[in-house]
């Protein structure tokens, strides 16, 4: 029934008399931005279940993705704004099936691919991931409850073919296998990426504290995440691994707890110098990446020695004094693209 359904989305798109128009969909994500700030039973109860099937899915994760959704993206004069600004038309006159292969790492880190698309006014056809599912399932079935509209523009898969487009996440291993099925196609393929601080030494007891945000949040799992700092020559870590203790409760969670002591036993056994401060490793390392507790750190002695992160593809975000605010990774824009390529111009172009 489902492969059916897809090779038959045009048809079950051309079922209802007439698209939603732009305002429209403005308008029921607007809706969509009051029911995810309210306390709607079914809402709670979606939230509760996603948090108990993913353990990295904490109740307060969920509810920080929600919040930055419902104030960053979902706000009618944004959205005006932004389809404005890309000339967006209040109907497609050919309108695109473009299947999304959203990632799982981070509670509904899918959402702006799907919103991109929805405010296009093209046809989206998800494949979630199997780490996140139940809420973005959730979304859609409640947008579909306010128009029936919408079940012609969103539609789940379980294999993505015979679409007009498609915007693939996934690590280094998967983009591989998504180039190979979906290169041909128009297409946005995304791969691992990460972010990192640039530290000056002149940071202030709140920048620190905010910088513990942008390490910390979601597990460390995200994109946005800060793993790695660069630091100047003879850097006094105390301040910063003082701000981190506020994380200590991390421990409780027994996933966090596993990596933690994993992490630091390959350290110790392989007699590698490390700093933590009992729930956060630092460790000097090469790689931007860095395994959940622990970040990793490389010492500048000028920061012209820095000027080729702004040209490496595994950077998301940099922060510090010049670059991201810190405290503000997690809390991306409409216009703050993943990899930094622009979806909205992509779907433009179809």
């Amino acid at each position: 029934m489902v492969l059916f359904g897809l090779l038959n989305l045009h048809l079950q798109y051309q079922k209802y008399g007439r698209q939603m128009i732009l305002q429209e969909r403005i308008e029921i994500l607007n809706k969509l931005s009051a029911y995810m700030a309210g306390n709607e039973p079914a809402w709670a109860l979606a939230k509760e279940r996603a948090a108990r099937e993913n353990p990295w899915f904490a109740p307060e994760f969920i509810e920080k993705a929600a919040n930055s959704i419902i104030n960053s993206f979902l706000d009618p004069q944004l959205l005006a704004n932004w389809a404005a600004k890309y000339e967006v038309p209040d109907q497609q006159s050919q309108p695109k099936k473009v299947g999304l292969v959203m990632a799982g790492n981070i509670p509904l880190v899918g959402f702006h691919d799907f919103l991109s698309v929805f405010i296009s006014g093209h046809i989206a056809v998800i494949k979630p991931s199997s780490k996140d599912e139940i809420l973005i399932k959730h979304i859609v079935a409640e947008l579909i409850k306010m128009d029936d509209r919408v079940s012609s523009m969103v539609f789940f898969a379980p294999q993505l073919a015979g679409l007009d487009a498609y915007i693939a996440t996934g690590n280094n291993n998967s983009s591989r296998y998504f180039d190979y099925y979906f290169g041909k196609f128009p297409n946005i393929i995304r791969r691992n990426r990460t972010s990192v601080a640039v530290i000056d030494g002149t940071e202030t007891a709140t920048e620190l504290d905010l910088l513990a945000d942008d390490m910390q949040t979601y597990f460390g799992l995200g994109c946005r995440n800060v793993t790695q700092l660069y630091v100047p020559t003879n850097y006094d870590f105390i301040p910063l691994l003082t701000a981190l203790k506020k994380y200590e409760y991390y421990l409780d969670f027994h996933k966090y707890k596993h990596n933690y002591d994993y992490h630091l036993a390959l350290l110790i056994m392989g007699n590698k110098y490390y700093m933590n401060n009992d729930s956060v490793i630092f460790a000097e390392n090469e790689s931007p990446f860095s395994p959940v507790s622990q970040v990793h750190y490389q010492f500048y002695a000028e920061l012209e020695q820095l000027s080729h992160l702004a040209q490496n593809t595994d950077i998301q975000c940099i922060v510090g004094h010049g670059y991201i605010p810190f405290g503000s990774t997690q809390s991306p824009s409409l216009t703050d693209y993943a990899d930094g390529t622009d979806t909205l111009a992509f779907l433009q172009t179809l």
